[in-house]
């Protein structure tokens, strides 16, 4: 189990900053030690970036990529620098939600049990990934990144050859990059909960899915904890075989109110995971 996450429910008491909460989700691979170092060291990095709280998007792609670097100064060995992680950041200030991720992990949004994806997944069939890695020098092999690494952003993987190595700490940098994807909402009464999780629960839910499932249970017993438990077991029994996190933050105290579809008005259409699976199944 490589994977690890943060959640803190009021930055002002562990800060001193005013910030209602603070989730994460990093993902390792190649070990742990990425994941726990980012872990512990992109919280305090944050809220020391002398432009928060007042320009958060630009502390946070700034925050993203120093962490990344400090890493690479702080590995002793070559056990330690040849892990990574990707990393999915959740900011909630008020009725705004910052939304920074760079990898695999997805935040998905519960809007009147219709599932908002909020970030993007960062792998070598997603075709923008693609030609901003081919732009870069990379290539992608078999879906992989220079046939190496299943996803085109993390935070580690410092030891692998023409990722890195021109240097993002110098400003350069390879086809590999650290800088997150932000998405900045406004949430509404609509807005019911948010789920983060690793992508070894999006292996085997598809967003809608994970809304639904969620929501029911929701509705059953209203503990988000529980929720949790009872989606990674889900999981586990659909055949997941990846690490297995997920985070739940409901933004209400209720449980979600049940919701009737008149019949005669459902629209179909693909969702844009679907064209996302389909663009992976087309490119081979």
């Amino acid at each position: 189990m490589e994977d690890t996450y943060v959640c803190i429910s009021d930055l002002a008491k562990k800060f001193g900053y005013v910030l209602k909460h603070l989730i994460q989700v990093f993902d390792g691979h190649g070990g742990k030690s990425a994941a726990q170092f980012v872990r512990d060291h992109l919280p305090r990095i944050i809220v020391e970036d002398a432009d928060f709280p007042l320009q958060m998007e630009k502390v946070i792609a700034r925050s993203f990529v120093e962490v990344d670097a400090a890493f690479a100064e702080s590995c002793s060995s070559g056990s330690t620098i040849s892990s990574g992680t990707t990393a999915l950041t959740a900011m909630i200030f008020g009725r705004s939600m910052l939304i920074a991720n760079a990898g695999d992990c997805r935040a998905v949004l519960s809007r009147n049990g219709m599932a908002i994806e909020l970030s993007m997944d960062h792998r070598p069939c997603s075709m923008i990934e693609r030609l901003r890695v081919e732009s870069l020098g990379g290539y992608v092999d078999d879906g992989y990144l220079n046939g190496q690494l299943s996803v085109t952003r993390a935070l580690g993987d410092w030891h692998l050859e023409g990722m890195k190595d021109a240097g993002e700490k110098d400003g350069g940098g390879g086809p590999l990059i650290a800088e997150p994807e932000l998405k900045l909402i406004t949430l509404t009464h609509e807005d019911e909960f948010l789920i983060i999780g690793c992508d070894g629960i999006w292996e085997v839910f598809f967003s809608q899915n994970a809304v639904h499932f969620a929501r029911r249970r929701l509705q059953q017993h209203n503990d988000v904890k529980q929720c949790c438990k009872e989606m990674v077991e889900e999981a586990i029994k659909r055949g997941a075989t990846d690490n297995l996190t997920v985070v739940i933050v409901g933004f209400h105290s209720e449980p979600p109110p049940s919701t009737v579809v008149p019949k005669g008005r459902v629209r179909r259409s693909i969702s844009a995971e679907g064209l996302q699976n389909l663009r992976c199944l087309l490119q081979g």
